[in-house]
């Protein structure tokens, strides 16, 4: 991205920088939600295919967040530098 350019969404969801630091929290996060909403399904054996795709469900929510909240502060920044430059 240069200096002039808008974020771009996708480009800056997947860039090294927000994976670098959005999966970390998605793992953290899903890893403690998943034994909280599903550990008694898990340990009782009674785990269907639903189950398992909640548990994934569990560490895709906080990365979108995560996601969202990177990407909404990358354009906040370029707001800014914008709007400084412009005067």
């Amino acid at each position: 991205m240069s200096a002039g350019e808008a974020p771009r969404l996708v480009a800056t969801v997947f860039s090294a920088a927000s994976l670098s630091r959005c999966v970390p929290i998605a793992l953290l996060v899903g890893t403690l939600l998943s034994p909280v909403n599903q550990g008694a399904v898990i340990a009782s054996g009674d785990a269907t295919a639903a189950t398992w795709l909640r548990v994934l469900f569990n560490y895709l929510v906080p990365l979108c967040v995560s996601s969202a909240g990177f990407f909404s502060c990358r354009r906040a920044t370029w707001r800014a530098a914008q709007s400084s430059g412009a005067r």
